[in-house]
């Protein structure tokens, strides 16, 4: 990202030198990103963040099938729900007790054809708040044969397990860099080959005229060198067992606390390597938190307290949960045995002295 900084911010939609060198520089990492989805450069759209590039697939099926409805369940993140009910009609799809989506239910609601026929499918590849893996190849495989378009939001799964997504033949596939140590501020948004999108952000014809808008050229090239590190011989391999290891070391500590249970698939594989929520009995989620939070532990919750949102997770709601007293933990490449071990050491006290105080 320094050195792209340092190349002096030429235009890459200009034919001046410094435009020049810009232009071959972010195709260049455009190639990189694309070979590591499994798609061609000519799929991928640099996008600000994952969030603008659901907006734009949510857009452009809502575009491309006027008054279609769009097919969402209440554990997609905020912005795939915010957007779809902004854009369409929404329908939404029932998931099980672990967070996961019922296929057949999503079959029944992919009938209809003509002004009756679903615009869009909304499935995200894992989820953010329990991890549960989508059995998305079912969905791609229902969606297919209903010619029904497809919207994957794999912000939660890439950089932590395997993704092709030229063998998945989704229309839309969102990403969101930072995810999986890219920087802050770059998205992707991943076409099917061969469809055409009205863009979301006007104003200039750059990625194709798939978007408007300067490319961010550093932020690219974080992704890139993210992608890269990733692309390695064995690397997501091994940072996937990495974080497996350390988040059964925190199933282990946490569960260890009489009244706290695992929430979502209880089998590892059923959940990407990297992010684990419990129920924890007996106390709020925001006392859990702020003590957490002193003891050096940044951690997470569905409650409304602990977000900029005023609404409790609609995630665990859907799953039949009571979102208020949640806690949710992941781990990423700098997660160490010894950021676990203090949360083991952490995590008993915090709800003993709070159960205490409730009592």
């Amino acid at each position: 990202m320094a050195a792209a900084l340092g190349q002096g911010g030429g235009d890459p939609g200009r034919v001046h030198e410094e435009g020049r060198i810009a232009r071959v520089a972010i195709e260049e990492w455009r190639e990189s990103v694309a070979s590591f989805l499994g798609v061609r450069g000519r799929q991928v759209v640099f996008t600000s963040s994952g969030t603008e590039a659901i907006n734009t697939a949510v857009f452009a099926a809502a575009r491309s099938r006027p008054g279609g409805r769009m097919l969402t369940a209440d554990v997609e993140h905020s912005a795939v729900r915010d957007a779809a009910r902004r854009f369409a009609p929404t329908e939404v799809v029932a998931v099980d007790g672990n967070g996961r989506l019922d296929v057949d239910a999503l079959v029944d609601a992919l009938s209809g054809s003509g002004p009756e026929a679903p615009a869009l499918v909304n499935c995200q590849w894992a989820n953010h708040e329990v991890g549960t893996i989508q059995p998305v190849e079912e969905v791609a495989a229902a969606c297919s044969a209903a010619s029904v378009p497809l919207h994957v939001d794999a912000s939660a799964a890439c950089g932590h397990v395997p993704l092709d997504l030229g063998a998945l033949g989704a229309e839309y596939v969102s990403l969101s860099g930072h995810k999986f140590g890219g920087p802050p501020g770059i998205g992707v948004l991943v076409l099917r080959r061969g469809l055409r999108l009205e863009p979301f952000l006007v104003g200039g014809s750059q990625e194709r005229e798939r978007r408007g808008g300067f490319e961010n050229g550093p932020a690219v090239a974080g992704l890139a060198a993210a992608v890269s590190s990733l692309s390695a011989p064995g690397a997501l391999d091994f940072e996937a067992a990495k974080q497996r290891t350390l988040v059964a070391s925190l199933v282990a500590a946490a569960t260890s606390v009489e009244g706290v249970s695992l929430v979502g698939d209880p089998e590892a594989t059923g959940r990407v390597p990297h992010i684990v929520c419990f129920g924890v009995d007996g106390v709020e989620a925001e006392p859990v938190l702020i003590s957490l939070d002193r003891a050096g532990i940044a951690a997470h919750s569905g409650s409304s307290c602990s977000s900029e949102s005023l609404e409790p997770s609609a995630v665990l709601a859907a799953m039949g949960l009571d979102p208020s007293r949640s806690l949710r933990l992941s781990v990423g490449w700098s997660s160490t045995e010894e950021d676990v071990a203090a949360f083991a050491e952490a995590f008993p006290g915090v709800v003993a002295r709070l159960r205490a105080l409730g009592a």
